[in-house]
């Protein structure tokens, strides 16, 4: 090696500083662990320099230019290798970024939640972003990096996401179920701000132990498999339309008419499916129709036998007729009766008349 040579090598050992290509880096380690005395060492704003000695924390660097000498910072004088004259530090030095990590994308299975509304099971899954930062560097360091050579940080990043789905899959569904939420209003972002807050809680209490703290979420999604979004809606549109027969004119006496209504659209549907695969399908319609049917005199029972023992079940009215005329007209409105499914039970009821 010539002159030249040796002091350029000697140049470039005494400066010491994060590269620029290792500037988003989490952690990035020094790869000399031999650094003589009056060294250079420069520490950017938004970072600390942390120093080991044979696996173990010796002391801290921040912000700024720093030179190399025990007689200024006293505790390099644990890493003096006397060997050499006392000219040599020996030891890791890691450089820890301390600002604020944005934009760490996740995304999981919730996994099969059941709807406190409709008691209906439909598969969850949440997505979207959020920023991390580093509280306590020696504890990322010890905890979690390690004092092998820091090339990238994919490894423990992945780690964090990993913890915040995780948090996700156990709290998001144990929370739906505890507060009662309704599931097509979760899907809405109606709740958003109360899942951010208790994921957050979560992913804190299981990661701060490695000096690294969750600040915020960027975006927050939870949605739900479009098939089972689908069902959904119409359950609950039928749901709807149930407790308002129930509770409107003629009580249980709508319920029954109602539960006509149910019985045909069942049919209607097991039909249009080609009888196969929609028979079971038709089949539970038209259980929970003549069910419904036979629970309304069941119900009205007492009422009825004090005022005509003996009376049989009258026809239906002209009244009756028409009111379950104006419901098959909102379920086509709703969109959960096609025309010809409308226009067919609307024949048969005018033939009544």
């Amino acid at each position: 090696m010539g002159i030249l040579d040796f002091v350029k090598g000697g140049v470039k050992e005494l400066a010491i500083a994060r590269p620029d290509s290792a500037k988003n880096f989490w952690v990035y380690k020094h790869p000399d662990q031999t650094i003589p005395m009056k060294a250079q060492l420069t520490v950017d704003s938004d970072e600390v320099a942390l120093f080991f000695k044979n696996g173990q924390y010796v002391g801290t660097l921040s912000a700024g230019r720093h030179t190399l000498d025990g007689s200024n910072i006293p505790f390099l004088g644990q890493l003096v290798d006397k060997f050499t004259g006392g000219n040599i530090f020996i030891c890791e030095v890691f450089f820890v970024t301390t600002r604020e990590m944005p934009s760490l994308k996740f995304g999981t299975s919730i996994g099969d939640v059941q709807d406190p509304q409709t008691k209906m099971r439909v598969r969850m899954m949440v997505y979207g972003e959020f920023s991390a930062k580093v509280i306590d560097p020696t504890k990322l360091v010890i905890g979690l990096v390690g004092q092998q050579a820091v090339s990238d940080n994919e490894a423990f990043v992945g780690w964090f996401k990993s913890q915040v789905q995780k948090t996700m899959k156990d709290g998001i569904a144990e929370l739906i179920v505890k507060q009662d939420w309704p599931m097509l209003k979760v899907t809405s972002g109606a709740y958003t701000d109360e899942i951010e807050a208790a994921t957050l809680q979560g992913v804190r209490k299981n990661i701060e132990s490695y000096g690294v703290e969750v600040i915020r979420f960027g975006d927050f999604s939870i949605s739900m498999d479009q098939a089972d979004k689908e069902r959904l809606d119409k359950l609950v549109d039928r749901m709807a339309y149930q407790n308002a027969a129930a509770s409107g004119p003629g009580g249980m006496a709508g319920m029954a008419q109602y539960a006509q209504v149910e019985m045909m659209m069942g049919a209607a549907e097991g039909m249009k499916n080609g009888g196969g695969a929609g028979l079971p399908m038709a089949g539970a319609a038209l259980g929970m129709g003549f069910g419904m049917a036979q629970m309304a005199p069941q119900m009205m029972a007492p009422q009825a036998a004090a005022a005509a023992p003996a009376a049989a079940p009258p026809a239906e009215t002209r009244e009756q007729i028409m009111n379950t005329l104006k419901q098959l007209g909102d379920l086509k409105a709703a969109g959960i009766l096609t025309n010809d499914e409308f226009d067919a039970k609307k024949k048969e009821l005018l033939a009544k008349l």
